[in-house]
């Protein structure tokens, strides 16, 4: 989509501090991090969030799930532990139209969730 924030970072019209990449998805640095390690990993092919998902998704959401994995332990927070967020729509409090994950650690996390 060419109006999408995270489309135009995937696509490297818009710099951002990417710390891991491959041919479906990319990950990088939040611009505003709550966390010691806050990054987001997206795919790069534009889905709106989870509630879009197709059936033809699958592969990708499995993919982008072992990309978590990877991300963690190049940025070593992978043994301590961290915490995966998505959120969906308005409500969930999704900002950019963009499917991703917020990968958050590098400090132990509450178990509040407001």
């Amino acid at each position: 989509m060419a109006d999408c924030l995270f489309c135009a970072i995937a696509n490297k019209t818009i710099p951002a501090t990417i710390v891991y990449e491959d041919e479906l998805v990319i990950a990088f640095k939040d611009i505003n991090p709550v966390t010691p390690v806050h990054v987001l990993l997206i795919p790069k092919k534009h889905i709106d969030s989870l509630a879009t998902v197709a059936l033809e998704d699958k592969e990708l959401l499995g993919h982008m799930l072992l990309s978590v994995k990877k991300v963690a332990e190049l940025l070593q927070i992978d043994q301590d532990g961290y915490r995966l967020v998505s959120n969906c729509g308005e409500n969930g409090g999704q900002v950019v139209k963009h499917l991703h994950f917020h990968l958050l650690g590098g400090k132990k996390l509450g178990t509040k969730l407001s």
